[in-house]
């Protein structure tokens, strides 16, 4: 069956019809969306570069301050304190730039995606209409989520706790591993992994911000002379504050106490110090030690405490056999 040449001239006009329409409709919207696209780079770049600048300026006015000489001047608790915290403050800020980066491209690619779609002819009424109603939905369906959320923002931006803090959380106790917006991890001292999820945290308990006190206490004899220990301990604190090895460590001059408990054979002594947090541990121990060596230089009597260890330990003697 022949075809009319008419019906065939119809549908070649029909055709290019067709294609022109399309042309003119990318001519004109694919300007426009890809226009969208640049500027929705260009605001996200320029935003970025600012929430940067804005972070290394008031990261450079701390890093400005002489930091471990303001440590060692500092006489009172509080403004020991204050001096400590501006290396948390340096990370609180990197915190609030991530979080604002983050906000900002979500935000800048949500507006961008939603003028792309109405420049391809979706109808965005309904589809905002649906998302009121799925978000109505997920707020009564997942208050405990939304709850998680919100809990984790204050919590980076108040800088309760971050990484690598030693951390009490009510039903944990450990060392932070991760802080999300949702749970926290963090491991104990036994090795077991927590995660606890941001809206359980009532309250924190952070061992790890500002400075800890280490406490060491020494048994002298009986009837050894206070005054005298009072002074060794205070030359041993003069000679660890003036040595540059326990910058890192010490935070100013060991202290004495005083008399901690008294027994039939021995006094002991305390010592307390303020050291970096992570340092507790380290400062105690170089305390112990500098205390030993001082206390055998000035032929100190430490008196031998008896302890009961239990059968076949190490310097035990057997039990006795029975006939």
């Amino acid at each position: 069956m022949l075809v009319p040449a008419t019906v065939i001239a119809a549908s070649s006009t029909q055709n290019q019809s067709v294609w022109v329409v399309i042309a003119d409709w990318l001519k004109l919207n694919a300007v426009i969306i890809v226009f969208t696209i640049v500027i929705a780079v260009v605001v996200w770049w320029l935003l970025v570069r600012v929430i940067r600048r804005v972070t290394d300026n008031a990261k450079s006015k701390l890093l400005a301050q002489d930091r471990p000489e303001r440590v060692r001047n500092a006489e009172g608790t509080q403004e020991l304190t204050d001096v400590l915290m501006t290396q948390r403050r340096e990370q609180r800020f990197e915190a609030i730039s991530q979080l604002l980066r983050s906000i900002t491209t979500f935000t800048i690619a949500s507006i961008s995606l939603l003028i792309i779609l109405g420049q391809l002819g979706v109808n965005l009424a309904p589809l905002i209409a649906s998302a009121g109603v799925i978000g109505v939905a997920l707020g009564f369906g997942a208050q405990t989520l939304v709850k998680d959320f919100l809990s984790g923002i204050f919590l980076v931006l108040e800088d309760q706790f971050g990484v690598g803090d030693v951390c009490d959380l009510g039903e944990a106790t450990g060392t932070v591993e991760e802080v999300t917006l949702r749970v926290t991890r963090l491991r104990d001292l036994s090795g077991v992994v927590w995660y606890v999820r941001n809206g359980e945290i009532l309250r924190v308990g952070n061992r790890s911000q500002g400075w800890t006190m280490a406490i060491v206490d020494v048994p002298v004899a009986y009837n050894e002379d206070l005054d005298r220990i009072r002074r060794i301990v205070d030359q041993v604190a003069e000679r660890m504050d003036s040595d540059p090895a326990y910058d890192g460590v010490l935070f100013g001059k060991p202290m004495y106490a005083g008399v901690e408990s008294v027994s039939g054979d021995a006094v002991f002594v305390r010592v307390t110090c303020k050291a970096a947090p992570d340092q507790q541990m380290s400062a105690a121990r170089a305390v112990r030690e500098q205390l030993k060596n001082a206390f055998d230089e000035a032929g100190v009597r430490v008196p031998v405490l008896v302890r009961q260890n239990l059968p076949g330990a190490p310097g035990t003697a057997a039990p006795p056999k029975k006939p």
